[in-house]
C-alpha cells in the first residue's frame, strides 16, 4: 500500500512517499537499520549545536522494556502501536549546556532530529507514526527522566502492515488519502495572512 503525496511543485521523493500509517507488520526491524535512524537524527542542525535530544528505545527483542513504554501510549494509540516492533520516546533538553539558560528552541530541534529520522526510515523501507497522545508525567516517572528534560513524543516503527489489523474505524483513516493545506494559506509577504505571490506561480 502506498500513500503518495499530492504535491503542487517538486519535492524530494522520500518526502512524496513518507506517510504515518497505523498497520505495521510483525517483521523486527534490524539493529542496523535502527542504528542509521539514529545516526541520521544525530547529524539534525540545532541551536549552537547543542543537540538537545535524547531517545529511549524499546523493541520487542526486549518485552519488558516495550511494555514499559507502551503503557505510557493513550489507550486509543496502545490499541494499533502494539504491533509495532519498536517504540522511541524523543525528549527535550530544556536548557542550554554552554550558559544554563532557557533554549526555547529545544523542541524545535528535536523535531528535525526526528525529521531526519523518519525520513532516513522512508530511505530504509521503514515508516514511523509519531504520537503526542500520551502521558507525559507517566513517562517521567516510569524512565526517570531528570529535571530540565521533557518527553516531546512516541513513535512507532516498522514494517508496514495490512489495513485489515485495524479496527473499522482506523482503517478508513488508514485508506484516506493524504492532504494538506494550501501555501497560500500560510505562506506570506509582507503583513499577516497577505500570501506570498511566490506560492501562487505556476
Amino acid at each position: 500500500m502506498t500513500k503518495v503525496a499530492d504535491n503542487k511543485f517538486p519535492i524530494h521523493d522520500l518526502l512524496r512517499r513518507r506517510w504515518s500509517p497505523r498497520a505495521f507488520s510483525d517483521r523486527n526491524v534490524e539493529s542496523s537499520k535502527l542504528r542509521s535512524l539514529l545516526e541520521a537524527a544525530r547529524w539534525a542542525p540545532s541551536s549552537f549545536n547543542e543537540q538537545p535530544w535524547c531517545f529511549i528505545v524499546a523493541t520487542k527483542a526486549d518485552m519488558t522494556e516495550y511494555q514499559r513504554l507502551l503503557s505510557c501510549l493513550t489507550e486509543g494509540n496502545q490499541r494499533w502501536a502494539q504491533r509495532a516492533p519498536v517504540l522511541m520516546l524523543s525528549v527535550a533538553k530544556r536548557y542550554f549546556d554552554r550558559d544554563g539558560n532557557q533554549n526555547r528552541h529545544a523542541f524545535h530541534d528535536v523535531g528535525l532530529a526526528v525529521g531526519n529520522l523518519v525520513l532516513q526510515a522512508t530511505a530504509l523501507g521503514l515508516f514511523a507514526h509519531q504520537m503526542a497522545g500520551f502521558h507525559i508525567e507517566k513517562a517521567r516517572e516510569t524512565f526517570r527522566i531528570p529535571e530540565g528534560y521533557d518527553p516531546v513524543a512516541v513513535l512507532a516503527i516498522g514494517y508496514l502492515g495490512q489495513p485489515t489489523t485495524l479496527s473499522h474505524d482506523l482503517r478508513e483513516r488508514e485508506l484516506t488519502p493524504r492532504t494538506r493545506k494550501s501555501l497560500e494559506t500560510f505562506v506570506f509577504t509582507g503583513d499577516w495572512g497577505q500570501t506570498a505571490p511566490l506560492v501562487g506561480e505556476p
